[in-house]
């Protein structure tokens, strides 16, 4: 399997990924399918202005975005097809009334690839050896499909409206081509949509931080907490986290920030007292205040901080 070419998806560039993918190589970049895109256009442009420059159609066509690619990658089925005639490669509509297409839908595994395409995504369909691989570059890698399923697949991606094409002509020869003849693949793990496997790293991602989140908040709810600390914290470290230990970490933290408060204001209550002290006369040493004293000092002090 490891000598199975295959791109995995990069922007919209699954037009590139497919051709390559097709041919088994690097042969085409995205630069190379723009060129022709641009010639195409070029040559739509050059044959529109022979009809007429000044004319209503003319002024039209000029003004409307290339229908040969555009910004984000997407490359037309002529592109393709111009790309292909360099191999002398073509391809024919699967559901066409073409001779060829017709013995294809009645045997598809008679065929050499397909080249399959819905709205914006192109992918392929090869076979390698005597085995059908998917080589759709959304896929974490290439994946095995028996001749049985193939049909049945086949038949699955026209009813999602997919558009498919056989590919007629010598494909180059290829490396896991003339391997797999020898030694058939055998798959064991059958590879996962990218799009998958970026989501569990996100929601992992996003775990994780969760866990040091309420590691960080258990840390501050203080020592006269430290038995039920100990029980959050293990349960944070194997990953056992539900909702009810998040709101726990939340509470223990709220309380030791509100005990944290109430250290700052005695402390600031005794500073103040000994800023009084000191200005007396030693001789007149100042009286210990009473509760009712610091009770009132405490309400002015917490008057003042909120606004």
């Amino acid at each position: 399997m490891e000598l199975v070419y295959h791109e995995k998806q990069d922007g919209l560039l699954c037009g590139q990924h497919c051709l390559n993918n097709l041919l088994q190589g690097q042969y085409f970049t995205a630069v190379d399918l723009a060129d022709i895109a641009q010639q195409m256009d070029l040559a739509e442009q050059t044959h529109m202005a022979e009809l007429g420059m000044h004319t209503d159609d003319f002024r039209r066509f000029m003004e409307q975005p290339s229908v040969n690619m555009d910004d984000s990658g997407m490359f037309s089925i002529q592109v393709l097809t111009s790309a292909l005639r360099v191999w002398d490669l073509t391809l024919i509509p699967f559901a066409s009334s073409n001779a060829i297409a017709q013995a294809a839908r009645g045997n598809p595994t008679e065929q050499q690839a397909y080249v399959c395409n819905f709205k914006e995504h192109w992918f392929t369909v090869r076979k390698l050896g005597y085995q059908w691989f998917n080589l759709n570059s959304l896929l974490s890698g290439p994946e095995l499909i028996s001749d049985t399923y193939l049909s049945l697949f086949l038949t699955q991606l026209q009813h999602e409206g997919y558009s498919i094409f056989l590919v007629q002509g010598k494909l180059p020869d290829s490396e896991a081509d003339m391997t797999l003849r020898l030694q058939p693949a055998v798959q064991t793990v059958k590879p996962r949509l990218l799009q998958e496997i970026a989501e569990e790293s996100r929601n992992s991602q996003d775990e994780s931080d969760l866990r040091a989140a309420l590691a960080a908040s258990l840390a501050q709810a203080g020592p006269s907490r430290s038995c039920s600390t100990a029980d959050s914290q293990d349960k944070v470290s194997q990953g056992d986290v539900s909702d009810d230990d998040l709101q726990r970490a939340i509470q223990l933290s709220m309380e030791s920030n509100e005990v944290n408060e109430d250290e700052q204001l005695q402390a600031a209550l005794r500073m103040s007292l000994d800023q009084q002290n000191s200005d007396k006369d030693s001789s007149n040493p100042a009286k210990e205040p009473s509760a009712q004293e610091m009770r009132e000092r405490r309400l002015a002090y917490l008057s003042k901080k909120t606004p």
